[in-house]
């Protein structure tokens, strides 16, 4: 299993091109190895590369995203497909159906959108790689695009079970507790997603949170990991 989903993004506008390549290297698990801008830079690209994932527009000065559609199916089967475009035409969404396209996002769109359209396609990918038979259950929730597919647990939109758990992980180092601006320094995430993921997990029963008092300013609000999980 890789370490990073390869991604190819090809979009004609290239303002929009590095907003979701920015989008992309905020989210865990993905690698950016290529914009293209046009039709005859993508079949480059596929050809060469044959990337596991290909964030595509349907509107380009020389064909249609549809057109590319078919030459990815034809050269390169393996990769997956998302489109990501202004298109809502029915014909446009049935070619898109019908050519094995995985998710279909309306431009414009927001990070939290493309976050978790990125995280619902990477749990279901390592779903997929991961076991060589699927329970009922698991392969219903392979067909569900109205939510973000997670394994092993269930947790609310905006939370990764990854990164959730490798913040829980990081937190047993400081049992005196630490703020979120620390560990998202720590841990390379924002100050805001630092937040999002302690308050989830004081929500879950698994850390507290105290103020701390120090010589100067105002108190600090740190996150402890209460004691009997740190002890599993």
């Amino acid at each position: 299993m890789k370490d990073k989903i390869e991604v190819l993004i090809v979009e004609d506008d290239k303002r929009i091109a590095t907003i979701h390549q920015k989008f992309l290297s905020k989210i865990e698990g993905y690698e950016c190895i290529g914009v293209a801008h046009s039709g005859e830079e993508a079949f480059e690209w596929i050809e060469t590369i044959k990337p596991d994932l290909v964030l595509l527009d349907v509107y380009f000065p020389d064909l249609l995203g549809t057109e590319i559609l078919d030459y990815i199916k034809g050269n390169s089967p393996e990769t997956d497909i998302i489109f990501i475009t202004a298109a809502s035409e029915t014909d446009i969404l049935k070619k898109a159906i019908r050519g094995g396209v995985v998710d279909y996002l309306l431009k414009p769109v927001t990070f939290e959108k493309f976050q978790e359209c990125m995280e619902t396609y990477r749990a279901k990918r390592r779903l997929l790689e991961k076991n060589s038979t699927l329970e009922e259950q698991e392969i219903k929730e392979l067909w569900n695009v109205s939510k973000p597919l997670q394994i092993n647990e269930i947790t609310p939109k905006g939370i990764d079970v990854i990164t959730n758990g490798k913040v829980f992980d990081y937190l047993q180092r400081y049992p005196e507790g630490i703020t979120a601006e620390k560990l998202g320094k720590n841990l390379g995430l924002s100050r805001s997603t630092a937040r999002r993921y302690l308050e989830y997990l004081v929500s879950e029963n698994k850390v507290y949170t105290d103020l701390i008092y120090g010589t100067v300013g105002r108190p600090e609000r740190r996150y402890i990991p209460e004691k009997e999980y740190s002890k599993k």
